[in-house]
C-alpha cells in the first residue's frame, strides 16, 4: 500500500538521523529551523524514507482530531470519507499543501480533516457530555485503526491535536519542501531521515509513526518486535505498518494513556534496568521494579534504539539499556535540544550553555512550563 520506488536504492549501509527541540515556554518557531538540524544528518539516511512532527500548527482547530491520511486511489478516498461522515463530526477538510519537487512526482494523495469522533450515529457536538469528551481518544484510536486495518490503500498518518506529521519517501530538504515546512510554525518539532533496517521503504513507513498526540522518531532496532507486537494485539491494537517502530508509539499510548503510568514510568518499563542491577538496589526501589519488570515483561524494547517521543506538553528522549545508538541533549534558556549527534544541534543553537549524552536506558523530559501554551507567545522565526 502507498508504495513509492526510491532512485536511491534499497539496502544503502547507513544509520537514521533523529533531531528535535522543544521551546517550553510555548514559543513557536518556523519550520526552517527543524529543517535546518536535520538536513545537516543528511549522510546518516539514505534517501528511503523522512518526515517531521511539530505540535502548535493548527492553533486555530486546536479542540478537533487533525486526521492526516495517505491514498492510494480515489477508491480508497471515497471508502474512507463515507466511512469517516458515519463516525465524525467534520468540521473542516483539504488537500494538504504541497510543493513540486522532482523525483517525487509519485506520491500519494495527502488530505487532513479537522473532527470529532460520534458517540452515536447522529449525534452532534452540543449534545456531547463530560463522560463522552472523556471517551473521544478511545474512539479516535478505533477509527485509525479500523481505517489502516481494513480500508485498502488508506492509511491514517497523524491524529492528534493541534499537531501533524508529513512523512514520505524522499530526502529530508525534498520531503520538507514538499511539505511546505517552513509556513508552519510549533514549539515542539521533531525530525528524522530514514535507513530501513529490516523493513521496506515506503511512505507509510517513514518516521515519524504517530496515534492522537503521541509521536515516535528512532534510530536503531526492535528486536522485540514479535512479543511487543502480540502483547498490544491483546488490548486491541493493530499493527500494519510493516515496521518495528509502530510498536513504540502504540506502547506509550497504551502505558501512558490508558493504564495511567506517568511518562517517567512508562519509559523506565519499556528499557528496564537489568536484573543484576535491581538486585542490589536499596528497598522499596528493588520491588517496586521488580514488580515493574513482571507486570510488563512482554511491553520491554530489545535491541539498539535511541527515541525521541513527543506529545502535547513535552519531548522525551532515551535510549536502550546500554546505549547501542546515540543520542545527545543539549539546552539554552527555555529551548532544550535532543539529536543523534551534536552538530545538529548545535547548527541552530550554536552557543549552548550545556550539552551532554543522558544516560542509558534513563529518559530526558522537557516538559512545558505550567499554562505556556495557553499564554499563545509570539511566533520567531529561528531558534
Amino acid at each position: 500500500m502507498i508504495q513509492c520506488d526510491s532512485p536511491y536504492g534499497q539496502r544503502n549501509l547507513s544509520g537514521c538521523a533523529l533531531t528535535g527541540f522543544i521551546s517550553r515556554s510555548g514559543r513557536r518557531y518556523s519550520g526552517d529551523v527543524i529543517k535546518k538540524s536535520i538536513c545537516l544528518l543528511n549522510d546518516r539516511g539514505n534517501g528511503l524514507g523522512a518526515g517531521f512532527a511539530a505540535y502548535g500548527i493548527y492553533p486555530q482547530y486546536k479542540d478537533l482530531y487533525a486526521f492526516h491520511i495517505m491514498y492510494d486511489n480515489e477508491s480508497a478516498v471515497a471508502t474512507t470519507e463515507h466511512y469517516l461522515h458515519r463516525h465524525a463530526l467534520i468540521e473542516h477538510q483539504e488537500l494538504i499543501r504541497t510543493h513540486p519537487v522532482p523525483g517525487m512526482e509519485d506520491h500519494p494523495t495527502l488530505k487532513r480533516y479537522f473532527l470529532l469522533p460520534r458517540h452515536t450515529e447522529g449525534d452532534g457536538a452540543a449534545a456531547r457530555s463530560e463522560e463522552q469528551a472523556l471517551q473521544d481518544d478511545d474512539l479516535v484510536v478505533r477509527m485509525v485503526m479500523e481505517i489502516n486495518d481494513r480500508i485498502e490503500g488508506a492509511y491514517v498518518f497523524s491524529s492528534g491535536k493541534n499537531m501533524g506529521a508529513f512523512k514520505g519517501v524522499g530526502l529530508p530538504r525534498d520531503m520538507a519542501e514538499f511539505y511546505r515546512i517552513d509556513e508552519y510554525e510549533g514549539y515542539i518539532w521533531t525530525a528524522h531521515h530514514r535507513f530501513p533496517t529490516n523493513t521496506p521503504g515506503w511512505w507509510g513507513g517513514a518516521h515519524p509513526f504517530t496515534l492522537l498526540d503521541w509521536s515516535i522518531v528512532h534510530n536503531g532496532e526492535i528486536s522485540s518486535y514479535g512479543i511487543n507486537k502480540r502483547y498490544l494485539e491483546m488490548f486491541g491494537y493493530r499493527l500494519t505498518l510493516l515496521t518495528d517502530t509502530e510498536v513504540i508509539t502504540y506502547l506509550f499510548d497504551l502505558l501512558v494513556r490508558r493504564h495511567g503510568l506517568d511518562i517517567r514510568t512508562a519509559c523506565t518499563a519499556l528499557a528496564p534496568p537489568f536484573w543484576k542491577d535491581i538486585e542490589v538496589m536499596p528497598e522499596p526501589e528493588r520491588q517496586r521494579l521488580t514488580l515493574l519488570r513482571q507486570v510488563y515483561a512482554s511491553a520491554a524494547l530489545n535491541g539498539p534504539f535511541a527515541v525521541l517521543f513527543a506529545y502535547n506538553r513535552g519531548l522525551v528522549g532515551f535510549n536502550d539499556r546500554i546505549k547501542l545508538r546515540p543520542l545527545v541533549a543539549g539546552v539554552k534558556g527555555d529551548m532544550v535540544y535532543m539529536a543523534s549527534e551534536e552538530s545538529a544541534i548545535r547548527t541552530i543553537c550554536p552557543d549552548p550553555e550545556r550539552v551532554w549524552a543522558p544516560r542509558a536506558g534513563e529518559p530526558l523530559i522537557a516538559e512545558l512550563y505550567e499554562g505556556a501554551v495557553e499564554r499563545e507567545p509570539a511566533v520567531e522565526a529561528t531558534a
